[in-house]
């Protein structure tokens, strides 16, 4: 199993639109709706570049930018994570199970530090954050990366994730997906099976996209 962080297994999301808004008035004008949901799901330096075209500063350095944000977003982290419907007890049901379990975010390792003290630092047995790949979502590097380290072909896994870039990681990367939208609607996709939050969501239907997907692909 191969699950997304932010807006997947916790609400963090609100907490990524309070720092951005932040910083956007630092530098003297409003993130649009436009860009905040261009923005979910991407790599640090890819979400700088779209606050800073969404500003008019294209010029602005990203490493500066991302830095400001990093720093604030590890403050709104320490206040704690609230899970997202039906997170805790899907992945609890999978640890339970013994099945091998990663997780798979774009958000720095620093800040995934401070999640697992909300998702339990003996929940995953593999972790891959953001800044440990070289291509970031939407390319398949991080959840092919995270099968690899679980030693589990990537046809025999799943996916979890909430946002277009995550989809299209984990589709680019051949393991069965499921998505559960948070804060983006997600367009129906051919070999994505969407749910409206994880309370509907169990072993028998992970289950059962494993073996969807084997059929498709056999």
């Amino acid at each position: 199993m191969l699950f997304d962080m932010d807006g997947t297994l916790v609400d963090s999301e609100k907490l990524w639109d309070v720092a951005l808004q932040e910083l956007a008035r630092e530098h003297g004008g409003e993130l649009s709706a436009d860009a905040r949901r261009s923005i979910v799901g991407t790599a640090m330096a890819e979400s700088m570049r779209i606050l800073h075209d969404d500003l008019g500063q294209p010029e602005r350095d990203p490493e500066t930018s991302a830095a400001w944000i990093n720093a604030r977003i590890l403050e709104l982290f320490r206040g704690g994570l609230p899970w997202r419907p039906g997170a805790f007890e899907l992945l609890h049901a999978v640890r339970a199970a013994g099945i091998p379990t990663a997780l798979v975010t774009s958000s720095p390792r620093a800040l995934v530090e401070i999640a697992l003290d909300t998702l339990g630092r003996d929940t995953f047995d593999v972790v891959v954050a953001g800044d440990e790949v070289v291509a970031a979502k939407p390319h398949p590097e991080p959840y092919l990366t995270a099968a690899r380290l679980l030693g589990v072909p990537i046809e025999r896994c799943v996916a979890i994730e909430d946002s277009p870039t995550g989809v299209a990681s984990a589709l680019a990367s051949g393991a069965a997906v499921l998505a559960v939208p948070a804060e983006v609607q997600l367009a129906s996709t051919v070999g994505v099976h969407q749910v409206e939050s994880l309370s509907g969501a169990d072993l028998e239907l992970l289950a059962g996209l494993v073996t969807d997907r084997a059929g498709a692909t056999g």
